[in-house]
């Protein structure tokens, strides 16, 4: 264990996720060997993503803007949407380049161990969103872990009685997977064969 705010910081690396306390000292001791300009472009990127990132006014991607670059790109199918827990797992889907629809980011999955409900997600905005009557299939690529599952299940049958297209990604991932980890081609036969599901 160091002294003073060495420990500080590496105490606050280890906080972050997937750095365990080896990790943390070793970013630390990366910082302070590294130059002051290193380390000033490091904090100047860490403050400017604070002030400068949102949430899209429309999915809630991460976006510099009101909208987020696929949200604003017309060439985008508006008719479907691919329901997704976090910012990352868009871009995951993205990489596959199999979908040409639009997102929705849930902020997260139904949980009730650590006390996430329905309502503690982004589920009113998306179905205010499909209130326009231009979707016409809802893609769940939620993780295919319990809580995914749980969330996936949840959300087709609150949509189905509108009448929707409600298909969920096909096997190919990993149960107990995150959609961050997949491999493209994983994930690309995994939309490829996605089934519809019924509530």
């Amino acid at each position: 264990m160091y002294e003073g705010i060495v420990q500080d910081l590496i105490d606050e690396f280890a906080r972050l996720p997937g750095v365990g306390p080896k990790g943390a000292t070793r970013i630390a001791f990366y910082l302070l060997n590294s130059d002051n300009s290193e380390v000033e472009r490091f904090a100047q990127v860490l403050k400017e993503v604070k002030e400068k990132v949102r949430f899209c006014k429309e999915c809630y991607n991460v976006a510099e803007n009101e909208l987020c670059r696929i949200c604003a790109d017309s060439r985008r199918d508006s008719s479907g949407i691919c329901v997704v827990e976090e910012p990352k797992d868009v871009l995951a889907v993205e990489r596959t380049r199999e979908f040409r629809g639009r997102y929705h980011v849930l902020g997260g999955a139904i949980s009730p161990i650590d006390g996430i409900g329905p309502d503690d997600l982004r589920i009113k905005e998306l179905m205010t969103r499909l209130a326009d009557g231009k979707v016409t299939e809802i893609i769940l690529a939620t993780d295919p872990n319990l809580e995914g599952e749980a969330t996936a299940t949840y959300l087709a049958r609150l949509i189905s009685p509108l009448g929707l297209k409600v298909t969920r990604l096909a096997s190919g991932l990993p149960v107990g997977g995150d959609l961050e980890y997949a491999d493209e081609i994983t994930l690309g036969r995994a939309f490829e064969g996605r089934r519809q599901v019924s509530p």
